[in-house]
């Protein structure tokens, strides 16, 4: 018995010692656990606060560039409406109060808007912009009427002006090859029920959750399977949404960004629990390192709204711009629902492409914000009552094809600056005012030229156009239209289209033909020489070509100006042999284009290829009477708000006399006034200009290029698989350009076309250029340099 008990406690003893070592290994292996966890949620934790910070101290706004257009000027006599000017202040995100009283406030009154500017040349004074009371009626005037003009200018303390400059207008943000339009706003600028629309409908308990929210998650299960709403509810909030769309999204998308961030094995690359995982846990991070006002600030500035055009639109003060035409500070309720409403889904509740369910949606954010407590039950009936009115504005209306071309100028000339962090804000020469009626007046013009065509029974699809408007004084680049609509082509036709110039292209031989007689001291070249017009054939290097006059119409003997001034073919090329081809090349080569056409005689007609951009280029050189100012679009450089670049304005290029350049300047201004683009003064426009019309052989291109001396304008129309479009210069080209001159130059002085010192001036018969006598039906005063002016008598008139 004894022996048994031995054997049984010898047996029982191992058995407590067995479960203390289990239970040490379970309490050390527990303790591991607990310490590789900790560092572990402590290591993301660090990893997930150093992404937050950098995200909230603004660097995805830093390195985003912001290319802003000149600074706006309103001017007396200016072609500008109530609501243009209305619309304008919204752009540059003013608040619109029942008096202006601090700078960013503007208000209307009766035909008069008051507004105190931010910055600009009258920065906090009271501005009042006078309109006129009633139309002034007129007799086949211009297009823009006395009524549709600013006419006065009053700035409070100071008296009339006659301009006022504000701060220069935004025109986008660059970010790695996405356009986006945002407006950064302070939560304090946003209006309280812009706020709780938002509050409503996305999240509640916004302020009551640590970024996430278990009973809104387990609520919106709820609703969506059991519930009967005709939408689903989210289970997000406002912080999960603001890391999944801001935070996580420029990780994941930017392997640059993720190298930085170091959360390479924290990305949820695989699995959407993974990333819905970081997500909840980076909006906890976030909460614990901002404010929620912090938070909900930059979500509202933040957030998706949807593409317009070529633009994503960011933020509820882009959206109240971009919808209704206003800054954000001057939404109505049903407005704010409105906004409110599309973050849920841009694309299907955006108010352009699906207004019925737009206006439902606002009416359940006006539901939610009644049920939360945030607006009265009938605040919220009147503004649901309201119809859904949103701003038809045009897509094209911040300049995309000008803004691919900065961004292109930008990466190529200020690589360094582009590659760092810091703000970027990039200030271009374009004139939001005149950019705006360059696109009117080509969407006008090709109208237009769609009516013709389908009444000639002409092949299907758009013609497209392009429009580069310039400065010939400094260069600078004012208008850009590069086609029809961006939406349906980035194709730049301004910069990339190469075309035949055409007609355009004949001023350039008659500068040649000027040139070389100067060189020489000949004095058989001359405004006034005869060149005879009629069919002929030209043989050049054991080949021949006969060059036809447009509608075959010829005049026989002719003087150079009214060759030039009717466009006459035969003369043309008449005289670019008399001086030779290779002297017409070798001109044309000096304006700097990227391709040199080969001295043919085709070359007298504009047969090679050319770009708008090049065109307008060459043309600088006559209103700068032989000197070519290269054309820019870029004028400073700024990081983090200090000028970081400047360049200076490209030197001037000489390409001709200051007098032969001014010969061929006078011959232009017979183009208008009385030749191939009469009609312009026909249609009212007024001003001292010179220019040329351009038609392509088999009409398959059609231009015109004219300029006052602070306005140069070149335009072409054609289609884009280089078929004929069987319009001429004057038909298709030209209306765009009167269109937009005439406004564009609305209430400026008629300024005289620079004329150099030691012109000679002579009236000579206009029939056949020798001096007039007092029997001479049709006679002109003519130009001509010292020593080359007729000496004979016109004899057919002299009795």
């Amino acid at each position: 018995m004894v022996q048994k008990r031995t054997s049984g406690t010898a047996t029982a003893a191992p058995r407590p010692r067995r479960r203390r070592r289990w239970l040490r290994i379970l309490i050390i292996a527990t303790g591991i656990l607990a310490i590789v966890l900790a560092g572990t949620l402590g290591y993301y934790y660090a990893v997930f606060s150093r992404l937050v910070d950098d995200r909230l101290h603004g660097e995805r706004l830093r390195t985003t560039p912001r290319v802003y257009a000149r600074p706006m000027e309103l001017r007396k006599g200016q072609a500008l409406t109530e609501a243009q000017l209305v619309d304008r202040l919204n752009d540059l995100g003013y608040a619109q109060k029942a008096t202006a009283v601090k700078p960013g406030e503007f208000a209307e009154g009766a035909r008069e808007v008051w507004v105190v500017p931010r910055a600009g040349t009258v920065a906090g004074r009271r501005v009042r912009v006078v309109f006129p009371q009633q139309p002034v009626a007129k007799a086949g005037g211009p297009a823009a009427p006395a009524a549709e003009r600013l006419e006065r200018l009053e700035v409070m303390g100071v008296g009339a002006r006659e301009t006022v400059q504000l701060e220069p207008p935004l025109l986008t943000a660059l970010n790695s090859g996405e356009r986006e339009k945002r407006r950064h706003v302070r939560l304090a600028q946003i209006p309280p029920h812009v706020v709780r629309a938002v509050l409503a409908i996305e999240d509640r308990r916004f302020y009551d959750h640590p970024g996430i929210d278990p009973i809104r998650m387990v609520g919106a299960l709820t609703t969506n399977l059991f519930g009967d709403r005709p939408y689903l509810v989210g289970g997000s909030t406002i912080t999960q949404q603001l890391v999944k769309n801001v935070f996580l999204a420029a990780v994941i998308a930017n392997p640059l960004e993720r190298s930085r961030s170091k959360m390479l094995p924290a990305l949820p690359s695989v699995g959407a629990w993974r990333r819905k995982v970081t997500e909840q846990a980076m909006a906890v991070v976030l909460e614990r390192r901002a404010s929620k006002d912090e938070v909900l600030e930059l979500y509202l500035n933040e957030v998706y709204l949807g593409q317009r055009g070529s633009f994503a639109i960011h933020g509820v003060a882009e959206g109240a711009k971009l919808f209704f035409g206003k800054d954000v500070t001057n939404l109505s309720l049903a407005e704010a629902a409105t906004i409110a409403g599309v973050i849920h889904s841009p694309y299907n509740l955006s108010p352009f492409t699906s207004p019925n369910r737009a206006r439902d949606r606002r009416n359940v954010v006006l539901r939610e914000m009644v049920q939360a407590g945030f607006v009265a039950a009938e605040a919220a009936d009147l503004a649901a009552a309201e119809p859904l009115v949103i701003v038809p504005r045009a897509l094209e209306a911040e300049a995309p094809y000008f803004v691919d071309m900065v961004g292109q100028q930008l990466a190529e000339r200020f690589p360094a600056l582009v590659q760092r962090s810091q703000r970027l804000d990039v200030y271009t020469t374009l004139d939001l005012h005149l950019q705006r009626l360059a696109q009117d007046a080509v969407r006008q013009g090709l109208t237009h030229v769609d009516e013709l065509l389908s009444k000639r029974k002409r092949r299907p699809g758009p013609a497209q156009a392009a429009l580069i408007a310039v400065d010939p004084r400094t260069g600078e680049v004012l208008a850009w239209v590069g086609g029809r609509s961006y939406n349906q082509s980035q194709y730049n036709r301004v910069l990339t289209a190469r075309r035949q110039p055409g007609s355009v292209f004949k001023p350039f031989v008659y500068l040649a033909a000027f040139e070389k007689a100067a060189d020489e001291g000949r004095a058989d070249i001359t405004p006034a020489t005869l060149v005879t017009d009629e069919p002929t054939t030209f043989l050049f290097e054991d080949q021949t070509w006969e060059p036809r006059n447009y509608e075959d119409q010829y005049d026989g003997p002719i003087t150079l100006r009214r060759a030039l001034a009717h466009s006459r073919n035969t003369a043309t090329v008449r005289l670019a042999e008399m001086v030779g081809y290779d002297t017409v090349a070798g001109l044309w080569k000096r304006t700097g284009p990227s391709m040199v056409p080969k001295p043919y005689p085709s070359i007298a007609l504009g047969v090679f290829e050319a770009t708008p951009f090049e065109v307008a280029t060459a043309y600088t050189a006559f209103p700068n009477l032989g000197q070519i100012r290269p054309l820019h679009a870029i004028r400073q450089v700024n990081m983090d708000y200090k000028e970081a670049a400047k360049p200076a304005p490209p030197a001037t290029k000489p390409l001709s006399r200051p007098e032969t350049a001014y010969l061929v300047t006078n011959l232009m201004r017979s183009v208008i006034n009385e030749g191939t683009a009469a009609s312009a003064r026909g249609a009212g426009f007024a001003l001292d200009a010179a220019g040329k019309t351009g038609t392509t052989n088999d009409l398959r291109d059609a231009w015109f290029v004219g300029f006052t001396p602070e306005l140069l304008t070149v335009v072409w129309v054609g289609f884009d698989d280089n078929q004929a479009l069987g319009l001429s210069g004057s038909q298709a080209a030209l209306p765009i350009w009167t269109s937009f001159m005439m406004r564009a130059l609305a209430g400026r002085p008629n300024l005289p076309l620079p004329e150099p010192e030691g012109i000679v001036w002579v009236q000579i018969d206009r029939d056949n250029g020798r001096l007039a006598v007092p029997g001479c039906p049709r006679t002109f005063r003519e130009a001509f340099l010292p020593g080359t002016e007729p000496m004979e008598q016109c004899e057919l008139h002299k009795y």
